[in-house]
């Protein structure tokens, strides 16, 4: 058995998740060109023996990525418990 949605509430669920997807594209795209365009001038600063522009194209933005994909999970979980439409 399928449960409806009603027109409201499946817009305010969408938009919800529209404005939650465009923050995590924002997010993706400031660590994916946004950093890398300034390697040059990150590099001046040296962590644990690693310039900073090296380290956030190795490795910084991976890290970045995979907490970002857990963090929309979790927010997308929670926006769709909020509308009621969360699933097991």
């Amino acid at each position: 058995m399928t449960d409806k949605v009603s027109t409201e509430i499946g817009l305010a669920h969408w938009t919800k998740t529209r404005n939650l997807m465009w923050v995590t594209l924002a997010i993706w795209a400031f660590f994916s060109f946004f950093i890398h365009m300034f390697v040059t001038a990150l590099n001046t600063i040296v962590i644990a023996g690693f310039p900073l522009g090296f380290y956030m194209a190795a490795q910084g933005s991976l890290i970045i990525f995979v907490i970002l994909i857990f963090w929309f999970a979790h927010r997308q979980n929670a926006i769709d418990e909020e509308f009621g439409v969360a699933e097991d």
